[in-house]
């Protein structure tokens, strides 16, 4: 364990858990790396890095208002008091703006292309401006993502930016290059959270969108499901103290990582967003963080070496980016190579890797399930869903468990023999795919 945090900053525990030892000639280092942060979310203080006090966060609601908002009519209502809700959770001092969204984008609230800043005063306004919102035209998520990020822009100073997303429907109204574009402009800009209600949206569109932008995403099938959601988003977010930091990892000569994922709370691969950092180093971005704690997967390519050999594979640090091009280091962590001619320890594998090992191909089975059943390969997808019921079995992922029973009966969850159910929901099947990445962590 290493923590290099400053006094009366949040603190940063990095842990590495592996097998360290590799048969002679083996290549492949895998590491699970704990990352804990205390005493900078719900318990208090300012910003890390910040000059001083003040503002040092900023929230955009994005709220869908097309057209089939109004399908049914309770729906816009629901999403109205869901919003307010979570403008009744944000903290006083902290900046805010609503954005109304259909094919266009419009900043119903303050509305003069800046933010406001959460009082008394500007509540009661806001809501007065949820209640004139009514449902019309069509569904363009990249002019969202474009407004949310030119508010943020007018408001340099906060240092935790984040957003929260709802749409009811698909990207209908611009190209999907158009939403790649505004994605690509707003990545490292903000983290968003995105919520689809209802069943009519498109769960891969809408993850695309909060992986990009390091946030969750998830399904809230009935509308009056939103105020609860809403405001369990921003009393997340309102715990976030940390921004933009990111998992650097350094190797040797000759060494180089294969893949770097986080595996916990979510399974979220984070391999194409390396960007240099160094000599043989590259930085990973993490978004925002409170107190809480994540887990990654690193896997590291060395060169093969003799029995007895040792070599330090990997040096993980948690850093945050300086403006002037340096970075500070919150904590560090070691991943060692060692090798050997003992074959147990050479071939024992680690808990904690084989753990989330299980965890992402669960994710990957259940996404692939799904996808053959939209396609109409039903043996296929019985035999991906048996594979992610074994894997939920087998790592003690009760919750996925419990939302692949609503698609298929279970005849033996050991063995991964299932039946797909008849007239299977498409929320509950909808729930099941959002909500695959989801992992628990390792049993101690």
């Amino acid at each position: 364990m290493a923590s290099l945090s400053k006094p009366g900053a949040p603190r940063f525990d990095v842990d590495v858990f592996q097998n360290e030892y590799l048969a002679q000639g083996a290549r492949e280092v895998n590491a699970i790396v704990t990352v804990t942060a205390t005493g900078g979310g719900t318990s208090g203080g300012r910003p890390l890095g910040a000059s001083a006090p003040g503002p040092g966060a900023a929230v955009v609601l994005v709220i869908d208002c097309s057209g089939s908002m109004e399908h049914p009519n309770t729906k816009m209502r629901h999403a109205r008091e869901a919003t307010a809700a979570a403008i009744d959770t944000l903290r006083d001092g902290v900046a805010f703006a609503v954005v109304a969204g259909t094919h266009e984008a419009v900043d119903v609230f303050p509305g003069n292309g800046r933010l406001a800043v959460v009082g008394q005063y500007t509540r009661g306004h806001a809501k007065e401006a949820l209640r004139r919102l009514s449902p019309s035209g069509g569904t363009a998520i990249g002019t969202w993502i474009s407004k949310a990020r030119q508010l943020f822009d007018s408001h340099p100073e906060a240092s935790i930016r984040h957003a929260v997303l709802l749409t009811d429907g698909r990207n209908e109204h611009e190209k999907p290059a158009d939403l790649q574009r505004a994605l690509d402009a707003a990545t490292g800009a903000f983290t968003a959270d995105c919520r689809g209600v209802g069943t009519d949206w498109d769960v891969a569109e809408l993850r695309k969108v909060s992986s990009a932008l390091l946030g969750t995403v998830d399904i809230v099938a009935e509308p009056s499901g939103l105020a609860d959601d809403f405001r369990a988003m921003m009393a997340a977010a309102m715990g976030k103290q940390v921004a933009d930091v990111a998992l650097r990892v350094w190797t040797p000569a000759n060494a180089q990582v294969k893949f770097v994922k986080q595996v916990a709370p979510a399974v979220e691969d984070l391999t194409a967003r390396r960007t240099p950092a160094g000599t043989r180093a590259g930085d990973y971005p993490t978004g925002s963080w409170g107190d809480e704690s994540r887990d990654y997967h690193v896997c590291v390519e060395v060169p093969a070496a003799a029995v007895g050999n040792e070599m330090l594979a990997a040096r993980i640090s948690l850093v945050l980016p300086q403006p002037d091009g340096t970075a500070e280091v919150l904590g560090q962590g070691l991943v060692r190579a060692v090798w050997t001619d003992d074959l147990a320890s050479s071939t024992r594998i680690n808990s904690q890797v084989a753990h989330y090992t299980g965890q992402a191909e669960l994710a990957e089975s259940i996404r692939d399930g799904m996808a053959a059943h939209r396609a109409g390969d039903l043996d296929r997808a019985t035999a991906k869903l048996g594979t992610a019921v074994r894997l939920a079995h087998a790592g003690g992922n009760e919750g996925t468990l419990k939302l692949l029973q609503k698609v298929v009966d279970v005849v033996d969850a050991r063995e991964g023999t299932v039946r797909f159910r008849k007239n299977v929901s498409a929320a509950d099947s909808m729930t099941l795919e959002t909500r695959s990445t989801k992992t628990v962590r390792v049993k101690k």
